[in-house]
Formats: structure tokens, sequence, C-alpha cells
């Protein structure tokens, strides 16, 4: 697979691409003044078609700039391992064309993060965002852009949370999206839920949510939009597993699924009532949508979401374009479609990194951020304590984000063993921070937050290890059902990922004594997030806030807890 420099950075020379990582690393602040990257340079196209689509997916109620470490480690398996977005690293650049010690580099790969993040700053930020899209409407006219939210928007900040996702509601009402679907979205709650559709005057499109009683579709599937004088039909796909990755009693009048039948219908109608191309606002996963494209047929984009994964162009799997823009806020995705007799006949695209030190922010989006970020100001600002180590969390395996809040769990709660959830969600903080409420709130906020205290077998510990990773790494995509791998502390274990279920963990042992965890032993188990009803124990925001605050100062290696086998 190649692509030219056009294809997706006409700014690379201009960004100073042609510095090499040594080079670079040995005078961080020589290359942050070489850096010539201007907001331009990220706005700059080969502007093509008719239609314009922008993409905007796993933002997680981030309003301000953030750091984001991208994973060391992307496994894919099956037909699907070792191509994009299953690339880290050395093999993305070399995929990509990037050049280490690049703006791109900084932006897609884990490669030299703390010295790149120093001198290319923060990335995301809405009111960045909200001047890329309007410097495109501007560009294009307004006739011509569709603006579509791939979900994962209302959940992951400590003022989403108080507000019950209202602040992100108004944020989003001044970017003005066409169309969206979801899936933390349902966390809140059927009825908050519903209020929010029934007031944020776009529509919520999911072609896979059921009536759990009458078998009936629970909301709109297809809204149709004429850009560029092409009729375009846009078609939602929500999150097929919600009920199993989250609290099926939040929302239980609902079913799920990927359902690609009712998906293959409401194509065919769609095309026709008079569609000439079809685009899906999905959050079924990047593997899983490119399973999609070989089993339901005229769907001419999917701007898929869910695994975060950030691809620099858009891919062309069978007769269908999948664009990946990442998580967020990093990343604003740009597809230009030339359509002729109800076909695409061209297209270009591009993954824009918001490098929010090189983008103006937009006054409208930065007030209303500062509106509804102020009544909370003081508490979002509120230093806990400090690390002295990168703490991260995304990847297949624990982050040291994980590994710290396992820590506090086998600690505050007195227990052997940690688990800790495998979301995606929660950004980065470098060595030397403070860390704030805002901060852990990243990595903590949500609706269902009790620690729990269980005793648990090695039997059951095991069985619990092989079901999370059958959901990870089961070769047919279709049966992935969300998530990485769940965290561990107090723990270590092997995975041999190519295995069947029942076969990929093993040698699992104590990490305070490497003695061996035994089938009938019973251990005490500390975890969060627990789906089942009624759980009982501390918030994870409160037990992490006491435990970071009694320690002052974090330190957290990057050790490896697990031994992956591939």
């Amino acid at each position: 697979m190649t692509y030219t420099r056009r294809d997706f950075f006409q700014f690379a020379a201009n960004a100073g691409m042609a510095l090499g990582a040594a080079g670079y690393l040995s005078n961080p602040t020589r290359a942050l003044a070489q850096q010539k990257l201007t907001q331009d340079d990220l706005l700059s196209f080969d502007t093509k078609g008719q239609v314009t689509l922008l993409h905007f997916t796993d933002v997680h109620a981030q309003l301000m700039p953030i750091y984001f470490r991208p994973p060391d480690t992307n496994i894919g398996v099956g037909d699907y391992a070792g191509i994009p977005p299953h690339l880290v690293g050395e093999a993305f650049l070399k995929e990509f064309g990037i050049d280490a010690g690049s703006p791109l580099a900084y932006a897609h790969t884990f490669l030299d993060y703390v010295d790149l993040a120093r001198a290319y700053g923060r990335l995301g930020g809405l009111d960045r965002t909200a001047t890329l899209v309007k410097a495109i409407r501007a560009e294009r006219g307004d006739d011509k852009v569709l603006f579509l939210d791939g979900g994962d928007t209302w959940q992951g900040s400590y003022t989403s949370l108080k507000t019950n996702g209202q602040d992100m509601v108004d944020c989003m009402k001044l970017l003005k999206p066409d169309a969206m679907t979801g899936h933390w979205e349902f966390t809140f709650g059927e009825d908050r839920f519903l209020e929010i559709v029934e007031s944020m005057g776009y529509p919520f499109l999911a072609s896979n949510i059921f009536d759990a009683e009458w078998d009936e579709p629970a909301f709109d599937n297809t809204a149709m939009f004429e850009r560029g004088g092409v009729q375009v039909a846009v078609i939602g796909q929500a999150m097929p597993y919600t009920p199993i990755a989250n609290p099926r009693w939040m929302f239980p009048k609902w079913s799920f699924g990927i359902r690609p039948d009712v998906l293959q219908a409401n194509v065919d109608a769609a095309r026709e009532a008079g569609a000439e191309i079809v685009v899906l606002i999905s959050h079924n996963g990047f593997d899983v949508d490119r399973k999609l494209c070989s089993v339901v047929k005229g769907i001419d984009v999917i701007l898929t979401g869910h695994t975060h994964d950030a691809v620099p162009v858009a891919l062309q799997v069978e007769d269908t374009l999948v664009m990946s823009s990442g998580s967020h806020g990093k990343y604003l995705g740009r597809i230009d479609l030339e359509v002729s007799d109800g076909k695409v006949t061209g297209y270009s695209s591009k993954l824009i990194p918001v490098f929010s030190d090189v983008i103006a922010p937009d006054a409208e989006m930065a007030a209303k951020i500062a509106e509804v970020r102020d009544p909370y100001k003081d508490e979002l600002g509120r230093v806990i304590g400090k690390t002295d180590t990168l703490l991260y969390r995304r990847g297949n395996f624990n982050g040291t984000w994980d590994d710290l809040i396992c820590r506090g769990i086998m600690e505050e709660r007195d227990t052997q063993i940690a688990l800790s959830p495998g979301f995606r969600w929660g950004t980065t903080l470098l060595p030397g921070q403070d860390i704030t409420i805002d901060d852990l709130y990243t990595e903590t906020s949500m609706s269902y937050p009790a620690v729990y205290r269980n005793e648990m077998t090695g039997a059951q510990l095991k069985e619990v290890l092989e079901d999370v990773c059958d959901n990870l790494f089961n070769p047919d995509p279709f049966l992935q059902q969300g998530g990485d791998m769940v965290r561990v502390g107090g723990m270590t274990y092997s995975c041999t990922v190519g295995e069947k279920i029942g076969n990929r963990i093993s040698d699992m042992k104590l990490a305070a004594t490497g003695e061996a965890i035994e089938p009938d032993a019973t251990y005490v188990v500390g975890g969060w997030a627990s789906v089942n009803e009624g759980t009982e124990g501390p918030a994870i925001y409160d037990l992490m806030e006491s435990y970071i605050s009694g320690k002052g100062t974090v330190s957290v290696a990057d050790e490896r807890t697990v031994k992956v086998i591939q």
C-alpha cells in the first residue's frame, strides 16, 4: 500500500518533517524554532468534487487541549494482523511515509513521546476544532459540507459528569453537526439520553437499535441531505454491544447488535429514495467496519469510531472508503467526494491533527467553553498530587494510568489483586506535571463508578481474563465486543493471542511473591465499573483522590505485567 505526500499532508515540508529523530531530540528548543507549521498548513487540502464530509468522533467530553499518547500495542488478528490500523511506532511511520520526529510522528505514534509532546504541545480543544470546521465551511460553502459526529461525545470529564452531559451538548450545538450516533451516551440512562436527543437540534441515528419488546426500530436510521447538488443518505450505527460493555439496566428497553441485514435494507431503501451516495457514521470499531464492507453492499463511505484509531487517510476497503478519525478531539477527518451518475468517481482525504498551539481558538466556542467550565473552575484546577513519570492509558494492555489505579484499589481497598476496565478513554500527563481533579476525572468520570471488593478463585480470574481476551482477539470481528484488555494489578500472566478462548491465558502469578495463582485458591480482588446493578463501594474518583493525595508525588514505572505471545 502506498500513498503520496499529497494524499495526506501537503504541509509536510513546512512542518519540519525533515527533522530526524536523533537531531530533533538532541535540541528540541532549536527544532521548535525551526518549525514553521501554520493553521493554513493544517487546512491545506486537495479540494475535490461536490461534497465534503467532516468527521469527529470519540472526543469523550474533552473541551480543552490535551496530551494523549498513542498506543505502543495495537494487535490485529486473523486477516487483519499487521495492516492499518494495527500498526504502531516505526511500522506506522513506514506505512504512511512519515518522518521520525515530525509533527505527524508525534500526533500518531508513541515514539519519543515525552520530548515531542514538550516541543509540539497539546492537541485538540473544541474551540480549535470549531476554527477548522468554520474555515472549511467558509472555503467550500455550507451547501457542500456535512459535519458528522461519531459518538462517545458526552462522557469522560468532570464537567460532563456534573452536568449530565449538558456541557458537551451546549458546546456541540455551536459546531452544528448534521447527525450523530453513539455509545457511552447511553450510560447517562434512558431518560436523560432521550431528553438530550430531543433537545440537541440534529438527528441521532441508529439503524441497529430496536425496541426490545416490539422488535421495532427505536430511533431514526437515516437522514437525507443535499450537498453540492448531490443527494446524500447518512445512516447511523451505534456501538453494537453497548448492553454487554455497559450496564444493560440503564437502558433496558433497547436491544442492539450489528444487524447487517437491517443495515443492508436501510442502504437499499436510501438508494430507492434517491440517494446518490450513502455514508455510514459508525461506532462499530475499525475491524467490524472493515468486515462490514464485504457483507453490506452500497455504502460509499464509513466514518468509523469506537476503537480510537487515527489513520492519516481514508482506506479503500472493497468498494467503500473507511475513515477513522482518532479520539479526544486530537483530529478532524475530512473526505472530499466527486460524484457522477450516482457513483463516487474521485476523492481526497486526510486526518487533520488539531495542534492547539498553531490553531487560533474560535472566540464563540472559547466563550461557551469558559461558560460551562466556570462554575467548576476552582475544583477543576485543584491539585491533588504530582507525577514523576509519564501517565498514559491507551494500548491493548496496561498503561501507567491503569497501573496507578490498580495500585490505588489494592491499597485503599486492601486487596491482593485489582482489575481495571480496558477503557480507551483517558488523557496523558507528562513527567513533572501536577495531577488535578480535572486530570483525575478524564480517567474515571462515569455513571457507575463503585469500587467493589470480592473474593474470587483462581479459576474465576482466568475465566474473566479469557472472556475479555476473546472479546478483543476473536478472529471474527463481529464477535469482538469492545474495549481493550482488562487491566490487572497484583498479578502477572501470559497471553497467547492466536489461541482460542480458554487457551490464551496462562502462567498466572501473584506479583508480590511470584507464586502461581491456583485454580482452587481464593483471592481478594478489587475492581470498578461493574455492569451489575447495585454494586457497592466508594466511587473510583473519590478513592483515587484519597490515594494520590496521600502519596503526594506518584512514580509509576512502565512495567509490563503481561507477556504477550503472538
